[in-house]
């Protein structure tokens, strides 16, 4: 039974950019640039690397459009606003071309390889318009990397005799994509495969992709959770509050929430590689400040630390990389301590006991340590509370510290999605409509001018091939889509530098409170700092 908002949300018509107004009139144009591929790369692609970098739609009167069929997929983890996607997707094939079907591959990737879908109707889809989650056709995390797995996925869609395939994923999901699109151009097969920027992570962004769906709802609900947070311990005023947010490398959501707050301290994991800090030097800036707060009779606060902050500290950064070109079946200490060299064995030794387990534990789809299983916010509060002690026995510190773990995390993924996620995507599955229309393939669709009115709006997509660089993936060297990190010298940036100094020491925490969907304009389309 739905709740009434739940019922509210169902009612409400995302608006389009005028130019989808248009959808059955519009016809690509070819931004006459060549596809910039990297060496490397461009020789897994022959065929995506003799397509445009980037194409764009202008209005062309165009009568007859084909019906065609559609399968769609979410990859990865779900985000806010992915049922938009498919509402969107719907819409617009149904607007070409009435005939025109689509149907949802169950459970991620797999779900292609089995050829275990359903088909995509109005009356299924009338549950689920603006709602949270991927629950419509669930989601998995199943990569289609091996000669087993491709031959697979084009003996599916030549059965089900798709036109298209669009697959709503991230930067790992839409390296698939791009392998998918070239193994089909390779075979003849007519299917096309669309992505769609999908990671609350934030880090699917480039010079046309201004943010990846789903980052404007999550930072605003992990902002809630903070600021309410914030409020506790300036009211109780005897917690200081370690609050890791999810994040797997960049540390985009962490510097979001911190402008949305402005807690006492805030850990951006692309600041601190830059300058090589240790874990001791991170924990004495962590007492530095906790000393300083406690002088002015502040035993309390609030610090921000991104989930994947471990992989930017250098000594964690080598030893991660190490034990993950070591065999899973051979991870445990007494054989890992073997195979280390003696650096990492020294800071895999001084580790807390349940730390070594989680970087011991099981590995993610690529072979890795699991990062985000690695509780950060724990280990810096044993470290902090050693580094506490040593002050207090000099007689530098005398005040308390009570130290409180949290994890802003999945509770960001499936929330009901904002206003600007909800439109924004929509937008994106009328988009992907007009690509598979078009044939084109091998393309992630953007949506541009997003600070701008939805009615301004424009739209097109990039080569994803042009989207990769080299990586090292369970040993080898895989083209995947590269990560985009913070950026130290952003306008974001400095605006969080100029600020932080003074939220060490006051009290300015913001409580942003929850999503607004109705009434006032400058709470329900609130721009993230990302897009300002």
């Amino acid at each position: 039974m739905r709740s009434p908002l739940e019922d509210i949300r169902l009612k409400f018509q995302p608006k389009l950019p005028k130019i989808l107004e248009k959808l059955s009139q519009l016809s690509p144009v070819d931004n006459g640039t060549k596809s910039q591929i990297a060496p490397e790369v461009g020789t897994y692609f022959s065929h995506l690397s003799r397509t445009p970098e980037k194409i764009t739609f202008t209005s062309k009167k165009k009568n007859q459009h084909d019906a065609h069929k559609v399968g769609v997929v979410f990859s990865g983890g779900p985000a806010p606003g992915g049922h938009n996607v498919i509402s969107g997707l719907y819409d617009a094939l149904k607007k070409l071309n009435k005939e025109s079907q689509l149907i949802g591959f169950l459970n991620g990737p797999k779900g292609i390889l089995e050829g275990n879908f359903i088909k995509i109707t109005e009356d299924l889809l009338a549950n689920y318009r603006n709602q949270g989650g991927f629950d419509l056709i669930g989601t998995g995390r199943t990569k289609i990397e091996t000669t087993d797995h491709f031959e697979s996925a084009e003996r599916v869609a030549r059965k089900l005799d798709l036109d298209g395939l669009v697959i709503i994923g991230g930067d790992d999901s839409n390296t698939n994509a791009a392998f998918l699109a070239e193994y089909f151009l390779s075979k003849n097969c007519k299917t096309t495969v669309v992505g769609i920027p999908k990671t609350i992570d934030g880090d699917l962004k480039n010079e046309e992709i201004e943010i990846s769906f789903g980052f404007d709802t999550a930072s605003k609900v992990y902002s809630e959770f903070i600021g309410n947070v914030a409020r506790d311990a300036l009211s109780a005023k005897k917690h200081t509050y370690f609050i890791k947010l999810m994040g797997r490398s960049a540390s985009h959501l962490t510097l979001e929430c911190a402008l949305s707050t402005h807690p006492n301290m805030t850990l951006i994991g692309e600041e601190i590689a830059a300058a090589k800090k240790t874990l001791l030097q991170i924990t004495h800036d962590i007492a530095d400040i906790i000393v300083a707060r406690s002088e002015k009779g502040k035993d309390y606060g609030v610090i921000l630390i991104p989930e994947g902050i471990i992989e930017f500290i250098p000594e964690f950064k080598q030893l991660i990389a190490e034990l993950d070109s070591i065999k899973s079946d051979q991870m445990n200490a007494d054989v890992v301590l073997t195979k280390l060299s003696k650096e990492s064995a020294h800071c895999f030794k001084s580790l807390p006991h349940a730390i070594q387990e989680q970087l011991l534990g099981d590995r993610d789809a690529h072979g890795n340590v699991q990062v985000s299983k690695i509780e950060t916010e724990r280990l810096l509060i044993n470290a902090v509370k050693q580094e506490l002690k040593e002050r207090a026995k000099a007689g530098v510190f005398k005040g308390t510290f009570t130290p409180q773990p949290l994890f802003c995390g999945y509770e960001g993924r499936c929330s009901m999605p904002s206003n600007f996620d909800a439109q924004y995507c929509y937008a994106l599955g009328q988009t992907a409509a007009l690509f598979i229309d078009n044939q084109l393939t091998g393309y992630i669709c953007y949506v541009s001018g997003l600070s701008h009115p939805v009615e301004e709006w424009g739209i097109g997509g990039r080569n994803l091939a042009t989207m990769m660089g080299i990586e090292m993936r369970k040993g080898k060297a895989k083209p995947v889509i590269k990560k985009a990190m913070v950026d130290l010298h952003s306008r974001m940036f400095e605006e969080f530098k100029e600020n932080r100094k003074k939220w060490a020491l006051t009290d300015d925490y913001r409580q942003p409170g929850p999503i607004q969907f109705t009434d006032n304009p400058q709470v329900t389309d609130a721009l993230t700092y990302m897009l300002k």
